[in-house]
């Protein structure tokens, strides 16, 4: 299986000089934990609840920060043709429980959380990724270091 067969095509997306405000806004609007950051069609970082909650939040900043201070600009990524055992196994080692997807123009086409994994056939890929994901050791951000 594919990944475009399993990701999740819908994708809303901010700005970096979007408010971290107006990003968590439009998390709960979209259900979502993390958005894609584009600045002139190419994606330039993430933003997760995670990092709102970590680096802003708990640091004391203002609602009214702009998302480039505390995304993640060394965006891990998959392509949509790629085979979803071989994306999940590197979920696994990166420990990112989502992935934004890229065509091979290197266009966002889509994002692929655990979540989407565990409703096809081979929702076993995703329990054995969730396993080693959670398991302590380190830093847990989308780009594993900053």
């Amino acid at each position: 299986m594919r990944v475009k067969e399993a990701m999740s095509g819908k994708v809303r997306m901010v700005t970096p000089d979007q408010s971290i405000r107006e990003a968590a806004r439009l998390m709960a609007e979209c259900d979502c934990g993390c958005l894609p950051v584009q600045e002139n069609n190419r994606l330039v970082g993430m933003i997760t609840d995670r990092d709102i909650a970590l680096r802003a939040v708990a640091e004391g900043k203002s609602a009214k920060t702009a998302v480039s201070d505390i995304m993640t600009g060394d965006v891990k990524y998959c392509f949509d043709d790629q085979d979803l055992d071989e994306v999940a196994s590197n979920m696994t080692n990166i420990k990112v429980r989502r992935l934004p997807v890229l065509n091979r123009d290197k266009r966002l086409v889509g994002i692929l959380a655990l979540g989407d994994i565990a409703l096809t056939e081979q929702a076993a890929c995703a329990g054995y990724a969730l396993s080693g994901i959670s398991e302590p050791g380190g830093a847990h951000t989308q780009a594993q270091a900053h």
